[in-house]
């Protein structure tokens, strides 16, 4: 693969913005009495970046979660603005690689209005090609559809795209679309999650990223 990458596409929550604990809070408020006594973050953080829908009928079940799912909603953009933030350099990384040609795209599970919400939020939306949400797919991660619609969306090739990701689901529909996946060490999941799930490669700092590119690292980078 020594394609120049062209396009770089990203999942939204626990890669570039951190909402892990927006999200666990979400959970754990709207199952009040509806999951079982103990129900934590562990219970969560496993299945953390698949579809609202089926995490809820996991957690609680019940097979109609639409309730639950308004519920967890209203607790996630009440709270939204309190926790949301960029992870160390996303900011910056992803402004530099736009300004350098790379297409950037964003390929999730949430809905439309909060991830629109949170890359205004972290001032990210306008370095941003293409959304895929889970409002505009019919087969969510880890079916191939979300990136091969982004990267159609964006007129790319699979083969210069890559899909960074934290979760087993990103590496899957990554590598189902013909994408280089890519895995972030940060991940609640861990790495060798990511690598078992099939990453081609593993991220330790956003900036890692610019290797990819033949961009150098800033010397004297910012804290």
């Amino acid at each position: 693969m020594t394609d120049t990458i062209k396009t770089m596409l990203f999942d939204l929550d626990g890669t570039i913005l951190d909402t892990n604990e927006l999200i666990i809070r979400s959970f754990i408020e709207s199952l009040q009495g509806v999951a079982p006594e103990g129900f934590g973050r562990e219970h969560i953080i496993p299945s953390m970046g698949e579809p609202l829908t089926d995490q809820m009928k996991r957690f609680s079940g019940l097979e109609d979660v639409t309730d639950l799912v308004a519920a967890y909603r209203e607790v996630n953009l009440r709270l939204h603005d309190n926790y949301v933030k960029s992870f160390d350099y996303v900011n910056k990384v992803i402004a530099r690689l736009h300004g350098q040609g790379i297409q950037i795209g964003i390929v999730t599970t949430k809905m439309r209005l909060t991830t629109e919400r949170g890359l205004k939020y972290v001032g990210l939306f306008d370095y941003v090609d293409a959304i895929v949400t889970i409002d505009d797919v019919v087969n969510p991660k880890p079916h191939a559809e979300p990136v091969s619609k982004a990267i159609g969306l964006l007129g790319a090739d699979p083969v210069t795209t890559m899909m960074v990701g934290d979760s087993v689901v990103d590496i899957e529909s990554a590598i189902a679309a013909g994408a280089i996946a890519v895995g972030v060490a940060w991940s609640l999941k861990g790495e060798q999650r990511l690598m078992e799930a099939g990453a081609h490669h593993v991220i330790h700092d956003m900036r890692d990223l610019y290797t990819f590119v033949g961009l150098e690292r800033e010397t004297l980078a910012q804290s």
